[in-house]
């Protein structure tokens, strides 16, 4: 894959895309390339489902679940 270097942005410029990044639950140089990719056509590349499912969800917070304590594996039945 190929790599460019963008000098003299702005700083505001640079700000409004971490903002951006982060509403979409995106690290900023996956926004900027999601932004190129919409200005040059492109479809973007299929979604991992588990990021998928989180950010569908994020909103809404998370929760904390009581899990029972680990026990011991009981031995598997013997049929002899």
């Amino acid at each position: 894959m190929a790599s460019i270097t963008i000098r003299n942005l702005d700083d505001g410029i640079k700000r409004q895309l971490k903002m951006r990044a982060v509403d979409h639950g995106r690290s900023m140089e996956e926004e900027v390339r999601q932004i190129l990719r919409e200005a040059v056509g492109q479809a973007p590349a299929p979604a991992n489902l588990g990021e998928s499912i989180h950010r569908r969800f994020a909103s809404l917070g998370g929760v904390d679940l009581d899990l029972p304590p680990r026990e011991v594996m009981p031995d598997a039945p013997r049929f002899d």
